[in-house]
């Protein structure tokens, strides 16, 4: 299991790149082949993001739903709501 420190930074991490592969791309200097892999990379870490974002979007909702109530709720926690992956 992945440490706090390594989520957040594995999330600013990929947010980070996202951003170089960006701007190198705005820069209309690579190759074709290039700027291919680079936006595959960017999907790639997109998509991870994504997954990390709403991952914690249930954390919350979980949490939220428990102050609600004052009790706890006891519902697997890697189980997307509404059939969401």
């Amino acid at each position: 299991m992945q440490k706090k420190s390594e989520k957040k930074d594995g999330l600013e991490g990929s947010f980070t790149r996202l951003n170089e592969i960006v701007n190198r791309l705005e820069q209309n200097d690579c190759s074709l082949e290039e700027s291919l892999k680079l936006y595959e990379e960017g999907v790639k870490l997109a998509g991870a993001a994504h997954r990390v974002l709403n991952e914690a979007e249930r954390k919350i909702e979980i949490l939220s739903k428990s102050a609600e109530t004052g009790f706890p709720i006891s519902e697997p926690f890697g189980m997307a709501k509404d059939g969401e992956v």
